[in-house]
């Protein structure tokens, strides 16, 4: 009875995960692809699915870890959990995806939400009278003392350089009896229209 229940637990599990995968798989049908011409050997579609890929390795390389995986068993796990045809190199993965607008893949943080919550999972998060608690954290995930753009913050370092970086607020739904957090939409750092401030985490925050 006990490995009856655990299997259906697991397959109702992967049911919903599938369900994830494919409202993934609809956004990146939809991802602009800045290439011209018929050189289209990797779809934007794969890029975006092997990039997401990368949390579920321990190897720096994920190409390379698929293809090991793909030599000894036959499939990687690309294909198999993410449903990706060709996987590209960790370069042209960013050369694909470093011009995509974040808006493009943010409305998938909703509709896992939405997911989660209809699946009655969200119910286990709810803390303090019922209430969601989201804690946020501050990040930078670039930084250079050349290369900048107009996206860019920047600092005034103590040798007169300038240090250029970018950074976001990423919040996650918590729960003091769980482990596990529930992702929502990062909301990034960058220059606003019409203010003579500099952007930052607390207003990042407040938005």
């Amino acid at each position: 009875m006990a490995l009856e229940n655990n299997l259906k637990q697991n397959m109702k599990h992967c049911d919903e995960f599938s369900q994830f995968i494919k409202l993934f798989q609809e956004r990146l049908e939809k991802l602009p692809d800045k290439r011209k011409g018929k050189n289209k050997q990797y779809e934007m579609r794969d890029a975006g699915l092997s990039a997401f890929g990368v949390f579920f390795t321990q190897s720096p390389s994920f190409l390379a870890y698929q293809r090991t995986m793909e030599q000894k068993k036959g499939r990687s796990n690309a294909q198999t959990l993410f449903g990706a045809h060709k996987i590209p190199s960790d370069n042209q993965i960013r050369d694909l995806l470093d011009q995509v607008p974040p808006s493009y893949i943010n409305p998938v943080f909703e509709e896992s939400l939405d997911l989660i919550e209809k699946s009655g999972k969200l119910d286990k998060f709810r803390a303090f009278e019922q209430n969601i608690l989201i804690a946020m954290d501050g990040v930078e995930y670039f930084n250079s003392n050349t290369i900048h753009c107009q996206h860019c913050s920047s600092r005034k370092l103590k040798n007169g350089k300038t240090n250029y970086f970018h950074s976001c607020v990423t919040p996650v739904i918590v729960s003091p009896q769980s482990s596990l957090v529930i992702p929502l939409a990062p909301e990034f750092v960058v220059p606003q229209d019409g203010h003579e401030k500099q952007d930052c985490e607390n207003a990042a925050a407040k938005r």
